[in-house]
């Protein structure tokens, strides 16, 4: 039997009710249409008027804060060093379990932040284009531990961010395909000159513990303001296994996809595969490399039934 979840603040952070954070929010006019939220909203996902309003708005509204406060910090230090360099990139990182809705998190924060008075320019990169190619994977026999940390080529992200955080102009994120289950060989993204990256997945937060290779440098070391997105098991569960029946009747049909071979199974037998999936790969994962790392996030968003967010816990400063 599945045991709930129970995730004790900490005298870290402080406490909001979703009642209180929405009341912080001074700027509700900054929304965005049913359109709009369509499009951003996940498989599975339905986003409120309400959680734009009193969920991202102030969260939104509480980053806008601290991007002024880095750039009033480096207008600063150019007086103080007598050099006029051109200000880096503010880099927010976003983090929680597969299908506990970082992309639709990562999706809304960016069209706010485009928003802003100033109208930034945001890019939003996702740590999947960083995983090993398939037969990569497979040559080490990882395929059944994908999304595990030693399953990402993290010596390429660090590079990626750190080229974001070195100030070039322009550089390259690969990308992946979820039909395929794979890295794209021939398509990049082109990140140029942004004012704000995004970078979303479930191991951005992940320290590199295992793997003494890799040089002591963290991805969240490039981290302006970490996100953690976190829910209890029992609704991420359902979750995920919603997401896999819809995608059995729409994405698996795709002779192309790697789930082609799940395209004729009965409810009950999608259910039972999407279970096993849970419990021997991304329930694991969760447990063992993404949970620990929620307390090292700035800002914890904490979901309810149907993706709604009932908390919010911000580190102290």
């Amino acid at each position: 039997m599945l045991t709930k979840t129970v995730h004790s603040s900490t005298d870290a952070y402080t406490n909001f009710t979703r009642k209180e954070w929405a009341s912080l929010a001074y700027q509700a006019s900054v929304s965005l249409t049913d359109e709009e939220r369509t499009q951003l909203q996940g498989i599975n996902e339905t986003v409120s008027p309400d959680e734009v309003e009193e969920i991202y708005v102030p969260l939104t509204e509480l980053l806008y804060m601290h991007t002024k406060h880095s750039v009033n910090l480096h207008n600063d230090q150019n007086r103080f060093f007598h050099r006029e360099t051109k200000k880096v990139p503010f880099v927010i990182g976003i983090a929680g379990s597969v299908s506990v809705g970082k992309s639709t998190t990562a999706r809304l924060i960016q069209a706010l932040i485009s928003r802003w008075p100033n109208h930034p320019k945001v890019d939003l990169v996702t740590t999947d284009g960083f995983l090993y190619p398939n037969h990569v994977l497979e040559e080490r026999g990882l395929m059944k531990r994908k999304g595990f940390p030693e399953s990402y080529d993290i010596r390429k992200l660090i590079r990626f961010l750190s080229d974001i955080k070195s100030g070039r102009k322009s550089t390259e994120a690969p990308m992946y395909s979820h039909l395929t289950y794979d890295v794209l060989k021939e398509r990049t993204q082109h990140v140029e000159e942004p004012d704000v990256v995004i970078v979303e997945g479930i191991n951005v937060l992940q320290v590199n513990k295992k793997d003494r290779r890799i040089s002591p440098v963290f991805v969240s070391d490039f981290f302006d303001f970490s996100i953690y997105v976190d829910a209890e098991e029992e609704n991420i569960i359902k979750w995920y296994v919603d997401r896999f029946k819809v995608l059995q009747n729409t994405a698996f049909q795709d002779p192309n996809s790697f789930f082609h071979r799940y395209r004729h199974l009965s409810k009950s037998e999608a259910e039972d595969v999407a279970l096993s999936i849970w419990k021997t790969i991304n329930g694991v994962n969760l447990e063992k490399n993404i949970r620990p790392t929620r307390h090292r996030a700035d800002l914890i968003l904490t979901k309810g039934e149907g993706h709604r967010v009932e908390q919010v816990e911000v580190k102290k400063s």
